[in-house]
């Protein structure tokens, strides 16, 4: 069966919209947790958008199924998720001026392997959000990430039926590279009520993270019954 991850940034936009208390994503996080959630994700933005360093040492106390840190791979980014040993670590693209992120993380970087060397030293789980490609899976393979999250967002925004088979396709098949390398392997970005099912009959993706659209429902039937509704259809 294939877990849930339940990213409550937007909990977090919600309540820096007014700067106050109100509402705690650390509330969230029990929330779903209680009604099914396998893992809380969060995304520690360079600018601190949304998620705050508070709501991270938090929830790194609070959380009981597993804590995945999103961030940047930077110097500062780091030295945090060291000083606070977050499950797992899952390194981003970033862009001040992008509204969400738009698409995966280049294993090119300078330094990027260091990095990631430096993570698992320091026992965490480490995991690069990556376009469905099957070169870049076995580049990440080859840096020694742990896992891959398969940016699903080409998928997402596909309008045909020719298109969404298309990049089904490709997750499928880098799904599968993945795995025949022995990467924990996870799917997400832009995943909804209405188009999780076309890849849930990929019986090798572990692990979905889903955040904007749960929360989304969760405005409207609650919280819980928004992850309820999410892990069944993943499931």
């Amino acid at each position: 069966m294939a877990k849930l991850g339940v990213n409550i940034d937007h909990i977090a936009t919600i309540r820096q919209a007014r700067k106050t208390f109100e509402p705690d994503p650390v509330e969230a996080a029990f929330i779903a947790e209680k009604h099914g959630a396998n893992q809380i994700t969060i995304h520690l933005r360079e600018d601190r958008r949304h998620m705050q360093d508070r709501d991270l040492r938090i929830l790194r106390e609070t959380v009981q199924t597993k804590l995945n840190l999103e961030m940047a791979p930077t110097e500062e980014m780091v030295a945090i998720a060291k000083a606070v040993h977050p499950d797992t670590v899952t390194l981003v693209p970033e862009k001040r001026e992008e509204v969400t992120t738009e698409g995966g993380l280049n294993l090119e970087l300078k330094g990027l392997d260091e990095k990631i060397q430096e993570l698992k030293k320091a026992e965490i789980f480490v995991s690069v959000f990556i376009d469905p490609d099957n070169e870049v899976v076995k580049m990440a393979h080859k840096l020694g990430a742990d896992a891959v999250e398969l940016h699903t967002g080409y998928f997402a925004n596909a309008k045909t039926d020719e298109d969404i088979d298309k990049e089904v396709e490709r997750i499928k098949e880098a799904v599968h590279v993945g795995k025949k390398l022995g990467l924990y392997t996870v799917a997400g970005h832009g995943i909804t009520y209405f188009n999780a099912h076309y890849l849930a009959n990929i019986k090798d993706i572990e692990e979905y993270n889903i955040g904007h659209s749960i929360i989304s429902r969760a405005v409207m039937v609650g919280l819980g019954r928004a992850v309820q509704e999410m892990k069944a259809l993943v499931s």
